[in-house]
């Protein structure tokens, strides 16, 4: 396997969001920031079709997919399947809210149960040769203060996991929706700082509402890496400068309109491929955020990329409003 980048920078795994074409698009803009699939369930790779939720496009590598599920066995088994697809990473998702993940007993509501988290953990560590990596929130519900995350983080790093990525926030799993769970609850940027402090060894990653990168900054001084999600989803071409800034690859850094022109061979690859232009152009509404012309690029493409018969024009007539 080719050497990785560091984990410095990483965007988060958002369903319905960072799919495969949403990547692909970011990945025009970093060569070195990690990415992640959007969450997968155990079910969903081992009953459903498997090559819509693993296929990705070789040049997205760094590439983690993130997988939803408690069965030791099974995850193990989606790990491996993971690992033969060609990915670079295994991540657990313990920290989403949501009721259709709480019923299917996986997310948040496992940091309840540390020492099955770490049991899953074991499990795909002994199929594959890639790291396995947990996303958690700091707690959940009425779990208060640091001490329970410590002691989550402690028994799941003892059964092998070196690698965590905390969404400095609670989940609440009663009386808050998804998104209010990414807003409401405060932020305690200082538990995750603490956790490093405390696990020296371990690699940890801080995540929420981190939206620019003298943040980014600061927090690289207390953390081994940032993850941002949404803010990278919204304006994406804040990965633009990533690679020079924390990687040292002093390769130019690409155009807004140039991002366009790389994008267009792909588009027309996967309009012949039965795509719809929207499930691609949805993702590149950010682009031009903050630059004059910018709501006629966005108004242009939503009016026109769901019509039947678009295709790569609608993207390059939508980019002249902005030229």
């Amino acid at each position: 396997m080719a050497t990785l980048p560091p984990r410095y920078l990483s965007v988060a795994p958002m369903l319905d969001w960072t799919d495969r074409h949403a990547r692909y698009f970011l990945r025009l803009l970093s060569r070195h920031v990690w990415l992640y699939s959007e969450m997968v369930t155990t079910g969903a790779i081992l009953h459903g079709e498997r090559a819509r939720f693993l296929d990705f496009d070789a040049s997205e590598h760094p590439l983690a997919l993130q997988l939803g599920g408690s069965d030791p066995q099974q995850l193990a088994q989606c790990a491996q399947i993971g690992e033969d697809w060609g990915y670079d990473e295994i991540n657990l998702n313990v920290g989403c809210p949501s009721d259709r993940v709480q019923s299917g007993r996986f997310g948040a509501c496992l940091m309840a149960e540390p020492q099955l988290v770490a049991e899953c953990v074991a499990a795909m560590q002994g199929k594959v040769n890639i790291p396995v990596t947990v996303k958690s929130r700091i707690g959940i519900d009425h779990q208060e203060g640091y001490e329970p995350l410590h002691e989550f983080v402690r028994i799941v790093a003892d059964s092998g996991c070196d690698t965590f990525i905390i969404h400095a926030r609670k989940a609440w799993l009663k009386g808050l929706s998804p998104k209010e769970n990414r807003e409401v609850p405060p932020l305690h940027y200082d538990y995750v700082h603490q956790l490093k402090q405390d696990f020296p060894h371990l690699h940890i990653s801080i995540n929420g509402g981190i939206c620019d990168l003298a943040t980014v900054d600061a927090q690289l001084e207390q953390v081994d890496g940032v993850m941002i999600g949404r803010e990278f989803y919204q304006n994406p071409y804040l990965l633009a400068e990533v690679d020079q800034r924390y990687y040292q690859d002093p390769h130019p850094i690409p155009s807004r309109q140039a991002v366009i022109e790389q994008l267009l061979p792909y588009v027309q690859e996967q309009l012949k491929q039965g795509v719809y232009l929207n499930h691609i152009s949805r993702h590149l509404l950010g682009l031009f955020q903050g630059v004059p012309g910018a709501r006629r690029w966005r108004r242009y493409i939503s009016e026109n990329a769901h019509l039947p018969g678009s295709d790569e024009r609608v993207l390059q007539a939508a980019a002249a409003f902005v030229l």
